[in-house]
């Protein structure tokens, strides 16, 4: 992340998958490594299964913006039944970067994605999930994708801060630590590029 630039990331999801709260929880770490950071979901009727979107802006300097995030620098598609419903490019920077959860391959995905430009990257975040955690619970891997893509928080520290806020949290439950760190870890090392010809790596 470039110094004083302000990244923002849009998500989109269904209710009930997580989004909003992987929204939250990088703005919490985003924080607790020094960084300025807003996290907010854009408030509609948020029953289980409908799309959803949420927001995180992370800076170096204070944001005194506040506005939703129209022209994002990355985009996280949780689930990706909403390619077909939802224009999730839309405002998106052809320099810009676009992470799905999906089992395919970026290049199969480029066709439902209309004009965008910019790249793609998937990451089969429901199969690893069920991997390391027995369940469908695709936001802690998209969550650890975007890191690793976006550059946003070092990853190293990302790692270390995850480990400790969920050492806390489930102080009683050490499998559950486990299984969400090598989900973590997992989906780090599994995304897949499909970067566009010309562009840089």
């Amino acid at each position: 992340m470039e110094k004083n630039k302000t990244v923002e990331i849009r998500w989109h999801g269904r209710g009930g998958q997580g989004a909003k709260t992987a929204c939250l929880l990088l703005a919490d770490v985003a924080f607790s490594s020094g960084k300025q950071v807003q996290g907010f979901p854009e408030y509609g009727p948020e029953r289980m299964g409908a799309p959803i979107t949420a927001y995180n802006r992370i800076s170096d300097e204070v944001n005194r913006v506040h506005s939703n995030i129209y022209n994002p620098d990355y985009v996280v598609v949780v689930d990706e039944t909403l390619l077909h419903t939802v224009d999730v490019t839309a405002g998106l920077s052809q320099e810009g970067t676009i992470i799905i959860n999906s089992p395919k391959e970026p290049a199969e995905l480029r066709p439902l994605l209309g004009a965008y430009q910019g790249h793609i990257c998937t990451v089969d975040a429901a199969d690893i999930s069920m991997r390391t955690l027995g369940k469908n619970f695709p936001n802690t891997p998209m969550l650890a994708a975007t890191v690793a893509v976006s550059q946003v928080i070092d990853p190293k520290r990302f790692v270390e801060d995850m480990e400790a806020s969920l050492k806390h949290k489930f102080a009683t439950k050490p499998q559950v630590v486990a299984g969400n760190m090598e989900a973590l870890k997992l989906a780090m090392e599994e995304i897949k590029w499909d970067r566009k010809e010309g562009k840089k790596s």
